[in-house]
């Protein structure tokens, strides 16, 4: 069983700009995965206004029985944020490598437009080595 269900990548408005399914049990369709999407959002500001701590960036993990939910929020108001098996670790630093390829193959690509659906190739490869990478990982220890 993989350790990631499905990765989304929301803009700073809330919009899905890219959504991968890693073989999840419970398979969503497009309206469900743009649904998901932007209460993520929703609930991350929401936890932000309502934090009791000052300077709180919002939800990072959500866990429940079945699943846990990890979330990064880059600088920018991006939110990249993974589905994956309860207790999984590591899932901070994948988040921040994911990042780290949006910036490298999608933010300097001079076709892309900024908040705009994700749709590079170099991306797609890369993203599925850096998971491929972390599931072997996962798998050796």
């Amino acid at each position: 069983m993989a350790a990631i269900y499905s990765l989304y990548i929301i803009n700073k408005s809330g919009g899905l700009i890219f959504y991968k399914d890693y073989g999840s049990a419970g398979r969503m369709d497009t309206n469900d995965s743009l649904r998901l999407a932007s209460l993520w959002h929703s609930m991350h500001a929401i936890s932000q206004q309502l934090s009791p701590v000052s300077g709180c960036s919002g939800i990072e993990l959500l866990q429940a029985d079945t699943f846990d939910l990890h979330c990064f929020q880059s600088l920018t108001g991006t939110k990249f944020f993974v589905v994956c098996e309860p207790g999984s670790l590591h899932m901070e630093a994948l988040l921040k490598q994911i990042y780290e390829l949006y910036t490298d193959y999608v933010l300097k690509n001079p076709f892309y437009e900024v908040e705009m659906p994700i749709r590079c190739e170099l991306f797609d490869i890369n993203l599925a080595q850096a998971v491929q990478k972390d599931r072997v990982a996962l798998l050796g220890r």
